[in-house]
């Protein structure tokens, strides 16, 4: 498929800076960053971008990534990789958006993280639903996974 057109966050003058900041400020508070990877692919999934992981030796350093989305059943998953999956699809798919993370979603989540990091943590939920929205919108090219 073409892209519409070149990505926005590149077309709109001092668009892409902003959200490069908040990235990087929220990976600054304490969640691993293997946890962030694995949110940011599965909300990716959930979504429909597509990333592509390089076949050989230079596979993807987290041989998990292509099993996050079994990672209900998938025993490569810690308790706080869990947590942090099950929020992300709550958030994600906002079935309820009254009660789009359940108390039970985040009373697990907060038993593993800080409220600082919990808060990264939804807001590095939000921002890749935004990046994967712009992508998807405008039928950008599949991201090779870094």
């Amino acid at each position: 498929m073409t892209p519409r057109m070149e990505n926005p966050s590149l077309v709109v003058p001092g668009a892409l800076q902003p959200l490069l900041d908040l990235t990087e400020v929220i990976g600054k508070v304490g969640v691993p960053q293997s946890t962030l990877d694995l949110v940011r692919l599965r909300v990716s999934e959930i979504n429909g971008r597509e990333y592509t992981f390089p076949d050989g030796p230079e596979q993807p350093a987290d041989e998990r990534l292509p099993r996050v989305a079994g990672w209900r059943t998938e025993s490569c998953f810690d308790d706080a990789e869990r947590a942090a999956l099950e929020m992300a699809e709550a958030v994600t798919l906002m079935t309820d958006p009254q009660d789009m993370a359940s108390d039970d979603i985040w009373e697990k989540s907060s038993g593993h993280y800080t409220d600082e990091q919990l808060g990264a943590l939804v807001m590095h939920i939000g921002l890749v639903n935004f990046w994967n929205r712009v992508n998807v919108a405008t039928r950008q090219e599949a991201a090779a996974w870094r």
